[in-house]
C-alpha cells in the first residue's frame, strides 16, 4: 500500500511540473506574485542581476575620498573668496580666480566627513557646490 502511495504522489508531482512547464509568461508572473504576497517566497534573480547589485554595492564602498567642487558663488562672491582662501591656503588673487573660473575643484580627496563639512561652510554663505 505504501508504494501505491508513492506512485500516486509521483504522477500527481509530474503533472505539476507538466503544468508549470507550460505555464505563459503572464500566468508565471501572477504565480510569482501569489508565491510572493501568499507565502513569502521571491523569485530568485538572475546572476546578471546579482552582479550589476553587487558592483553598485562595491561602487558605493569603494568611494571613500570626494571632491569639493564650486558650482557657483551664488551672491556673496566676497564671502565665498574668503573662505576658499581660509580652507586652501591660497592667496587672495588665486583664491578670486578659482571662484570666477566656477565649476572648478575647491579641494580633492577629502574623507566623506570632511567634504561634507566643507560644503556646509559654502552653503551657508550661500555657495552652490557639488561633492563627487
Amino acid at each position: 500500500m505504501n508504494m501505491n502511495m508513492n506512485m500516486k504522489k509521483m504522477t500527481d508531482l509530474k503533472k505539476l511540473a507538466d503544468k508549470l512547464v507550460n505555464l505563459t509568461v503572464k500566468e508565471v508572473t501572477e504565480l510569482s506574485t501569489i508565491l510572493k504576497e501568499n507565502y513569502g517566497i521571491m523569485a530568485p534573480t538572475s546572476a546578471s542581476e546579482e552582479t550589476k547589485l553587487s558592483l553598485e554595492s562595491k561602487q558605493e564602498q569603494e568611494k571613500k575620498t570626494f571632491n569639493v567642487i564650486l558650482k557657483s558663488s551664488g551672491q556673496s562672491k566676497l564671502a565665498v573668496v574668503k573662505l576658499i582662501k581660509e580652507v586652501t591656503g591660497k592667496g587672495l588673487k588665486e583664491s578670486k580666480d578659482l571662484v570666477d573660473s566656477a565649476p572648478t575643484i575647491i579641494k580633492e580627496s577629502l574623507k566623506k566627513e570632511e567634504a561634507e563639512s566643507l560644503k556646509n561652510k559654502f552653503e551657508n554663505i550661500g555657495a552652490e557646490i557639488e561633492l563627487n
